[in-house]
């Protein structure tokens, strides 16, 4: 079982940037572990969070990555940050109780090869925002 520990994701900048996400909360009674990545203010926190719970005979097991874009708005002289946009990864994977190590590692993997650039159907719907024709 794995500890709550921090997280290094690489973005596909021109230069990646590693962005380290330290852990923040794990509550037992949510089974919610969260990492984040402040940027001096908590609106502005990128987040993971992952749960993972048993139904009807499935292991279910959700990730979350909120992305936000934050600006100082400045009204009355008073500078405050403001999101002003934000990302959302939201994704569940289930899996039967019975099912393999082997198994739930091939269906990882091969998602997480979805997502690379080189897949144009998944990266060109997904990062240029294009429409499947």
């Amino acid at each position: 079982m794995p500890s709550l520990q921090s997280v290094v994701l690489t973005d596909r900048a021109a230069t990646p940037v590693n962005h380290t996400l330290v852990p923040i909360s794990a509550p037992p009674s949510t089974g919610v572990a969260t990492v984040a990545k402040g940027d001096g203010t908590l609106v502005g926190e990128k987040k993971l969070s992952i749960s993972t719970r048993r139904v009807n005979g499935k292991m279910k097991t959700r990730i979350l990555l909120a992305l936000p874009v934050v600006q100082t708005e400045i009204i009355n002289g008073i500078s405050s940050p403001v999101v002003i946009r934000e990302a959302w990864v939201d994704a569940t994977f289930t899996f039967a109780a019975t099912s393999s190590l082997q198994e739930r590692d091939d269906a990882v993997g091969m998602f997480a090869s979805a997502l690379g650039t080189t897949k144009v159907l998944v990266n060109d719907v997904l990062v240029k925002g294009e429409m499947i024709w």
